[in-house]
Parts: structure tokens; sequence; C-alpha cells
């Protein structure tokens, strides 16, 4: 029985385990309640007396070393979940790249469509260098109107004569109405430009979405109620908007829309100049001229434009108080941004 513990006690010393399959043999061959230590256990009984004191000694001592070196191969194992096999993923790219996450104006711009879409608007494009006729004329933009002069407007030389960066997505309504024929319900969104002065509540350039719908008997309250239904759905059931009287060339009568201030929660603050409510659109009904000007019978058909800017309505939805942070391209501005789409 000695000569038999100590084979297996030179087993154990010498025993290595590559996978968890062979230290599992090793402990149901050695430590199982069929193994051999738990046999020679049950043969100690046989043992005589004078020499059960060492026999037992080495049996204990081989049980022991034999769950030291199981216990230590199952802590190496075990730090290594996978085969040399499954641990290299050949799919991984060799150097690691960041998850970026999507720009806030981009969130904000496909939300506003997604909203209007479930009415019945769909989205055209058109190019952000335009000519006089579909930015300015078309539109009922007499010759000596301001938005012409150069302090409003960036113009560019081309060989079709002046041009200019667009001053509104309304240019885009031009070449919708020139080309199909009424009802006309569509959104226009884009970028455009304008000379102003950067600050915290305007760029030099920014996002606008525009909307057009004109069909027959159109009036001013289907605008009225398609904004109430876009302010609510943007910003909450609870939020109010107010329409005040304003003056565009291609609306009559014209008017600007606010909505309560989120930042401030109608309470005050920079962004809403502290009277609780932020302007987010210009609106109105078509002016017939415009609509004369792109073949369409005014006499026929009525409709209604409104158009946004989407770093305002960004302000609003995230609380930022300066729009200059869309364009600044900060990482640790945009990382915030993650968990929005």
């Amino acid at each position: 029985m000695k000569d038999k513990i100590k084979e297996l006690l030179s087993e154990v010393e010498g025993f290595k385990a590559e996978s968890k399959e062979q230290l599992e043999d090793f402990r149901i061959k050695l430590l199982g309640s069929k193994g051999q230590i738990k046999d020679l256990f049950a043969e100690f009984k046989t043992v005589p007396n004078e020499d059960k004191k060492v026999v037992g000694q080495a049996i204990n001592e081989l049980r022991t070393k034999a769950q030291e070196k199981f216990d230590a191969f199952k802590i190496s194992l075990e730090g290594n979940t996978e085969s040399k096999e499954e641990a290299i993923d050949l799919s991984r790219t060799g150097v690691p790249y960041k998850v970026g996450s999507r720009h806030p104006i981009s969130i904000v711009r496909n939300e506003i469509i997604d909203i209007f879409s479930r009415i019945g608007f769909t989205v055209s494009e058109g190019p952000e260098v335009e000519d006089d006729w579909h930015n300015f004329s078309a539109l009922n933009f007499p010759p000596e109107h301001p938005a012409r002069d150069m302090q409003d407007t960036f113009f560019v030389e081309s060989e079709e004569g002046e041009m200019a960066l667009r001053t509104h997505t309304s240019s885009v309504q031009v070449r919708i109405m020139e080309n199909a024929k009424p009802p006309i319900r569509t959104l226009s969104p884009g970028r455009v430009y304008r000379n102003e002065a950067i600050s915290a509540r305007a760029h030099c350039f920014f996002h606008q979405v525009e909307g057009l719908y004109i069909a027959e008997n159109v009036s001013f309250a289907d605008l009225k109620q398609t904004l109430m239904y876009f302010a609510k759905e943007m910003f909450g059931e609870k939020t109010k908007i107010r329409l005040r009287p304003s003056y565009f060339p291609f609306t009559e009568p014209s008017a600007e829309m606010d909505v309560s201030c989120s930042v401030c929660n109608s309470e005050g603050c920079n962004v809403c100049k502290y009277t609780g409510y932020l302007e987010i659109m210009g609106c109105g009904m078509v002016d017939p001229n415009v609509l004369e000007n792109c073949g369409i019978d005014s006499k026929k058909y009525t409709g209604f434009a409104f158009g946004m800017g989407v770093e305002r309505i960004a302000m609003l939805k995230y609380k930022v108080n300066d729009l200059r942070l869309y364009s600044e391209g900060d990482v640790r501005f945009l990382d915030q941004f993650k968990s929005a789409f």
C-alpha cells in the first residue's frame, strides 16, 4: 500500500493540465467519490495497527497535494476562459476604434422629419448655391429688398452670373412648385447661409427645415393646428405656442411662432431673453404672387409655409444655451449624445 501511495504522489507532482477537461479527469481519478484516494481510505482498515500512523499520514499528504494541484490549475485555467483558437478573433481590427455618436443636429433634424412624415409630408432637397430667381425673385422679393444686400447674403461669382449661397430652403419649395401639381405637402431640410455676426443665438450658417402645403381650401387654421401638433410632439404635451404678426415677402398673412422656453421652464433666461418664450419659426399663408410665379392657379389653390432653425430646436430640446457648440466639433460635447439615437 505504501508503494501505491508513493506512485500516486509521484503522479500528482508531475501532473500538468492544459485544459479544463484534463483537470476534470484528474479530479475524478484521484479526488472523486469513487477515486483512488477514496479507495485508499477504504483499504486503510486492513493496515496493521503499528503501521496505521505512518500510512494515514501518507494518505493525508497525498490528498492535500492532489487538492492543491487541482486548485492551482483551476485558477490558472479560469483566467483563460477561451482556448487558444477561440481567443484569437481574426475578424477584429488591428487598431481599436472609438465608437462615435450621431450629431445632435442630425438627431433633431431626423426627429422633425419623422413628426411631419406622420401627417403626410415628404422630403425634398435642392442645391445650396442658387440663382436669383429661386432664392429671391420667385419668392416675391422685390429688387430693393434688404435681403439682397451683401450684409445678409453671401454672393458667388460663376460662369452663369451672380449666384448666392441660399439664405433659406424656400428655394427648394420653388423648384417643387414649378415641377409638381397640387396637392403638395413637402419638407425641405438643409443647410443655409447668412452673413450674420456669430453669437450664442446666431451663426453665419445653420440648418433649416421648411414645410409647404398647397391644396384647395387650405386655411390659416390648418397652419395653426399643424404647428401645434408639431410643438407638442417635439417638446411635450404641456408645450404652449404663440403666433405673433410678422412680415415675409412670400407669405401673407405672416407670423412668427414662439414656444414656451424649456431651458428655463418659461421663467426667463438669456436664451429666451427673459421672456419665457423662444421664437423657433416663421410661417404664413403662401402669397398668391408666389403661386402664380410657379405656375399654380392662386384662385383655385391656397397653401401655407413654415420654416424653422434646427439649431434653435436643439437648444430647446437639449437645454443648450449656446448654438456655437453645435459647430465646434468638441468631442466632449458630442459624446453626450451617444444614447440619443
